[in-house]
């Protein structure tokens, strides 16, 4: 393994107050929230920057929402559009906002463009891998508000597949081989299970997940998502595949039944911490703390999908949120660390 970097650096409490952030989802179109006011019926009245209204966001009379691509884009508008629109509606009643304000939303081509849109200011509100937003932080790109609780848990698993025929049996086998991950970014789909192979499989990982992976002891693919590289695994375009574990347990892409006729688990990391929503520092405090509050005050119904009904297929993966910062993800932090990641990922 190459010399260490320092991650994080000088990394103590995070900047900015209570900020809270909310995704929503949909094509790849902006699509206009339902949030529409005057300003003059806030419930709670924050001041913020802005002429015409008082909370601020990005100045232009809307609220931008990013979405990493972790799930399937044809599932995000149904199960997103709920959170869109609660956030619009929210903000309308019990702040002041700007008139004509809206809620719109846009996925990201992959987690590096969605931490740099909050630092550049053109997204307020993002959700994200705990990787990802950990390094946002160190850049002075994002601040991390709140965590995810997903299919009744505060942390996930990370698995690398082979297929059920395949002669691979440890994680030194995978030398020589075609390994797809999903993204550079993704913890579960990249950042663990790297570590493992370097680790545990004790073969040389070169200076992945940064650069082309030309040193390392197999062939690195970078799929651009976890159900694309469960694809990648299920057409023989990889020898395995790194992902999250949702793929393999829940209908995410494969059902459980179809996955276990493809693949099967070589390698499973587990206490993965679930991932967070974070914000833009760009952001005024009080706009920050709108955004968090409405989210920690939001109904259930608003993770139940277009259909409004629990346990359906358009449900959300996330079923609650509590509020989090950089230190949550401190684990996540060390294996970075391990392995020598740091913000030189973004260049």
């Amino acid at each position: 393994m190459r010399d260490r970097r320092t991650f994080l650096k000088g990394m103590g409490v995070l900047a900015g107050a209570g900020s809270l952030a909310g995704c929503t989802s949909g094509d790849s179109t902006d699509t206009p929230g339902s949030g529409s006011t005057d300003g003059s019926n806030g419930g709670s009245t924050a001041t913020g920057t802005s002429s015409g209204g008082g909370l601020s966001f990005g100045g232009d009379r809307e609220v931008n929402m990013g979405l990493s691509p972790s799930v399937p884009q044809q599932n995000l508008y149904v199960q997103y559009g709920p959170i869109r629109d609660y956030v619009g509606t929210n903000l309308e009643e019990e702040y002041d906002v700007p008139q004509g304000l809206s809620v719109d939303m846009n996925i990201g081509t992959n987690y590096s463009t969605v931490i740099q849109a909050l630092g550049e200011g053109t997204a307020d509100i993002a959700e994200t891998g705990p990787f990802a937003a950990a390094l946002g932080v160190n850049t002075d790109n994002a601040e991390v508000i709140l965590q995810r609780k997903g299919y009744g848990s505060w942390t996930y698993k990370s698995i690398i597949a082979v297929p059920n025929d395949s002669d691979i049996e440890s994680l030194s086998d995978l030398s020589g081989k075609t390994v797809a991950f999903s993204d550079q970014l993704s913890t579960s789909g990249c950042l663990y299970p790297l570590y493992s192979i370097s680790s545990e499989g004790d073969l040389d990982v070169g200076e992945l997940p940064e650069g082309n992976g030309s040193q390392a002891e197999f062939e690195a693919r970078f799929a651009g998502g976890h159900v694309q590289s469960y694809t990648l695994l299920k057409e023989g375009r990889a020898d395995a595949a790194a992902m999250g574990a949702f793929v393999r347990d829940t209908k995410t892409g494969p059902t459980p039944e179809e996955f276990e006729n493809t693949a099967r688990t070589l390698h499973e990391d587990s206490g993965l911490p679930r991932a967070p929503i974070v914000v833009s520092p760009e952001l005024s405090d009080e706009a920050k703390s709108a955004l968090k509050q409405s989210f920690l005050n939001a109904p259930d119904r608003i993770y139940y999908g277009a259909d409004g009904e629990e346990g359906t297929d358009d449900d959300l993966w996330f079923s609650a949120v509590r509020e989090a910062d950089v230190e949550t993800y401190q684990s996540v932090i060390d294996v970075a660390d391990e392995l020598g990641v740091g913000p030189e990922i973004f260049e």
